[in-house]
């Protein structure tokens, strides 16, 4: 399993001054609350631009991408020092082939994580994908099964190629809150998620765009249409998930191997026992019983008894 050791993070410098500027008050904000590592969890089909987002936020191409290889094969960790604060940011294989959730993968990531702790999920897509289908929901479920319902209350969605023209005249603003609230409802329906889910209900929906072709502000930072800086952006809402009062996913024997199913129901064993007796037991005792009193006796057994009475 590719993993990297831990390094400075000098990435950092070669972000905009503004930039820079930003993400150490983020970080920052995170010693306050006594918070000194982060282990980021990065997820999604392949193709999507999870890798690139990695880099991206790394500021270093950490991670290989390329037009003939848009992700990883096996799971990688990238591990980055800064004033005493660590960030962990996990890549990890597409999770579908052949038009499948790949359970393959979905294996390798969980074993590459066992006696880890997920601070926040990133579920990553793109935005110019127009529809959510059954497979989508098939995903979510499957990484539902895997870490457990509360996953969602430490994710965020990711939406890559943020520099994108709506079709049929649709505002820019109108088509990120229809597919942003379709992509929620897959993951709400995939994950069972009720509306008293607070948390996982309300999943921050964020963008991104990798491209070099980026549009940048006068502080030399790249920018949404919106005019907002992504990278601050994704990583105030990081820090805002970790800091929503839920608690990070610990990966361990237990949660990967799931449910000893002879010891899930080992407590009802004396209830059901007991149930057997009163309900079945007992009663078809008393019906045997009644019905040898009914039986009619042998001349020779009503001699016995008149005998025995006598005697008495």
């Amino acid at each position: 399993m590719a993993a990297q050791s831990v390094r400075e993070w000098t990435g950092i410098q070669k972000f905009p001054a503004a930039t820079q500027t930003k993400l150490l008050e983020l970080l920052g904000k995170l010693k306050q609350e006594h918070v000194d590592s982060l282990t980021i969890l990065v997820l999604g089909k392949g193709g999507v631009g999870k890798s690139s987002t990695v880099n991206s936020v790394i500021g270093e191409s950490v991670v290989a991408v390329s037009a003939f290889q848009s992700e990883v094969s096996r799971p990688v960790m990238v591990s980055r020092t800064r004033a005493g604060f660590t960030l962990n940011i996990i890549d990890t294989p597409g999770l579908v082939e052949g038009g499948y959730v790949n359970d393959r993968a979905i294996d390798m990531i969980k074993g590459f994580l066992l006696d880890k702790t997920i601070d926040v999920l990133l579920y990553v897509d793109r935005l110019d994908s127009y529809r959510m289908d059954t497979l989508d929901k098939q995903i979510i479920k499957a990484i539902t099964d895997s870490f457990g319902k509360g996953i969602w209350d430490r994710a965020a969605i990711v939406l890559t190629h943020a520099q994108f023209s709506p079709p049929d005249r649709l505002s820019y603003e109108d088509f990120f809150g229809r597919r942003s609230e379709s992509f929620l409802n897959v993951v709400r329906s995939g994950a069972g998620i009720k509306k008293q889910d607070t948390l996982a209900s309300s999943m921050p929906v964020v963008l991104v765009e990798n491209s070099v072709r980026c549009n940048k502000n006068d502080d030399g930072e790249k920018i949404l249409p919106s005019g907002v800086s992504w990278i601050p952006n994704l990583v105030k809402t990081i820090i805002d998930v970790v800091s929503n009062g839920s608690k990070g996913i610990l990966v361990d024997k237990k949660l990967i191997e799931g449910p000893n199913p002879n010891e899930r129901f080992k407590m009802w064993i004396p209830l059901i026992v007991l149930a057997q007796y009163f309900l079945v037991i007992k009663p078809i005792q008393g019906k045997i019983k009644k019905d040898i009193s009914k039986e009619k006796k042998a001349p020779w057994e009503l001699r016995d008894l008149v005998a025995a009475k006598r005697r008495v």
